[in-house]
């Protein structure tokens, strides 16, 4: 994430909470951010500088005019004036690191070989909660590399309970013992 992305995104936090809209923004920050994920060559598009500004304004009014607060539509045409529009993905980040601080969330990435059933990710958020004192905002991945077990990415550590992580660590143990 760039500091502009921190400077913008914190500044967009800091209006949301002033304005008691967080959780609103929150909400159309991100559905925004996969519109824009979605569509890169609206994206594109919106930051063609050939593009006379007032086009891309109209462009951005129609698009989520009706739909999206007022201050966010604002902040689009604001990335898009200044040519920075491509930084909206780190404003989000930003936005959602500062509201996560605030309302004590932390963030957790769980990957495993196969889609966790809703049980499980359930059972894992909690044993996380309990682990870390925070409310938990758990995301799943999947990689076939993980040949068993699960890698949990929590708050910058990563607890490492694949079959491969384990393996890793006795052969160090090993390696240690040996030399």
């Amino acid at each position: 994430m760039t500091q502009t992305a921190r400077l913008y995104g914190g500044s967009l936090y800091d209006l949301a909470a002033e304005e008691q809209l967080t959780e609103v923004l929150m909400q159309q920050t991100q559905e925004i951010r996969e519109v824009f994920r979605e569509n890169p060559e609206y994206l594109r598009l919106l930051s063609e500088p050939s593009i006379p500004f007032a086009e891309r304004k109209g462009l951005i009014e129609d698009a989520f005019g009706a739909q999206a607060e007022r201050y966010l539509v604002n902040f689009l045409k604001l990335l898009c004036e200044r040519g920075i529009l491509g930084e909206y993905a780190g404003c989000c980040e930003e936005f959602v690191r500062r509201y996560n601080l605030e309302h004590g969330i932390a963030e957790a990435v769980v990957t495993s070989a196969v889609p966790l059933s809703k049980e499980q990710m359930s059972a894992l958020k909690a044993k996380l909660e309990k682990i870390s004192g925070k409310k938990v905002a758990l995301q799943q991945k999947t990689d076939p590399a993980v040949l068993a077990g699960l890698r949990v990415e929590l708050e910058g550590k990563q607890l490492d309970g694949t079959v491969q992580g384990r393996l890793d660590g006795i052969s160090r143990k090993l390696n240690e013992i040996i030399v």
